[in-house]
């Protein structure tokens, strides 16, 4: 790596690995993109693309997250309104609608689990476990499930008490062609 790299070039290589990568970056992996060795250099570059993406854009940010991590991210205002466009999710489904159950119920045993979600639940359990955003703790033979700090950050919720909050707020059904009258989706 070479700390001579122009700082536009630094800045557009740091650009393009929070655009690519899809999930939350630590100075040390944009500094490696980046192409310089110092993270102070690349801490200021953020810092400038955090600033400019404020003044060039109105639906996407780049910002820090409570871990210090940095994301290139739809602001949360304009998630309900693209994702009719969202094509193939990260987290399956199934798998999501899973970790929404752990996340409002946590702690969760596999036994609620089964009784909520079905015997599917284990490979659910499996996706959710190699993505890093559950953890268990045994209790006897069943398992108690929890979410991460890493799926607090991945998501970008402070705090439990808000998330449930999140969680249990009617959602509005979008796909629905008359502009007056939103329906609530009930499931």
């Amino acid at each position: 790596m070479t700390n001579h790299l122009p700082r536009e070039e630094i800045s557009a290589r740091i650009e393009a690995a929070l655009y690519s990568a899809g999930r939350p970056l630590s100075i040390d992996e944009l500094s490696k993109a980046s192409g310089t060795n110092s993270k102070s250099k690349t801490r200021n570059v953020v810092n400038e693309l955090i600033k400019k993406t404020k003044c060039v854009f109105a639906a996407l940010e780049i910002t820090e997250l409570s871990d210090g991590t940095f994301v290139f991210q739809l602001k949360p205002g304009y998630t309900p309104l693209i994702r009719k466009f969202a094509q193939h999710p990260s987290i399956p489904a199934a798998s999501l609608k899973t970790l929404s159950y752990i996340a409002y119920e946590q702690p969760v045993t596999s036994k609620r689990l089964v009784q909520s979600r079905g015997n599917q639940v284990y490979t659910h359990l499996r996706t959710l476990k190699q993505m890093k955003f559950i953890e268990f703790e045994k209790l006897g033979r069943q398992k108690a499930y929890r979410t991460t700090k890493r799926f607090r950050s991945y998501f970008g919720i402070t705090d439990l008490e808000s998330l449930r909050s999140i969680l249990s707020a009617p959602v509005v059904d979008h796909k629905s062609n008359n502009n007056h009258d939103n329906k609530l989706v009930t499931s």
